[in-house]
C-alpha cells in the first residue's frame, strides 16, 4: 500500500523506543524573487531526532530541485540559479489549528488550478 506523503489527514501520535510523539508544522517558504509563485505553505510531520532548520534545508534543496526538473525555464528567470529565499516560517500545529492550516493550504491549492486554466485559456 502507498503512503500519500501529501496530506496528513489526522495528528496521530508516532511511537519510537522509550517515546511517543505528534509534532506537526505549518511552514511557509517564499520564493528568492517572488516571481511566479510568492510562497507556498505546507504542513509536515517531523521526527524529534531532526533539527527543523535542516529539516527545512533539505526540503528546499529537494524541492527545488524538482521544480527545476519540471520547469527548466525556471532556472535561467532566476539570478544565481536561487528558488528559495533563506528566511522561513515554522509554526507548531495543535488539533484546534489544523483546520485553519488546512484551509490556508487548500486555499493554495485552487489559486494554482485557477492560475493553469488562465494560463492554458491564454495559450
Amino acid at each position: 500500500m502507498e503512503r500519500d506523503v501529501f496530506s496528513i489527514k489526522e495528528n496521530r501520535l508516532s511511537y519510537g523506543r522509550g517515546y511517543v510523539y505528534s509534532f506537526q508544522y505549518h511552514l511557509v517558504l517564499c520564493t528568492k524573487y517572488r516571481k511566479k509563485v510568492d510562497h507556498i505553505h505546507l504542513l509536515v510531520d517531523c521526527r524529534p531526532q531532526f533539527f527543523i532548520s535542516d529539516m527545512i534545508k533539505i526540503m528546499k534543496g529537494n524541492l527545488a530541485r524538482q521544480m527545476f526538473l519540471a520547469h527548466p525555464e525556471l532556472k535561467q528567470e532566476l539570478w544565481g540559479g536561487h528558488l528559495w529565499n533563506p528566511s522561513y516560517c515554522a509554526v507548531t500545529v495543535s488539533d484546534r489549528s489544523r483546520e485553519q492550516v488546512l484551509a490556508c493550504i487548500e486555499i493554495q491549492k485552487e489559486n494554482e488550478s485557477s492560475r493553469k486554466r488562465k494560463s492554458k485559456r491564454e495559450n
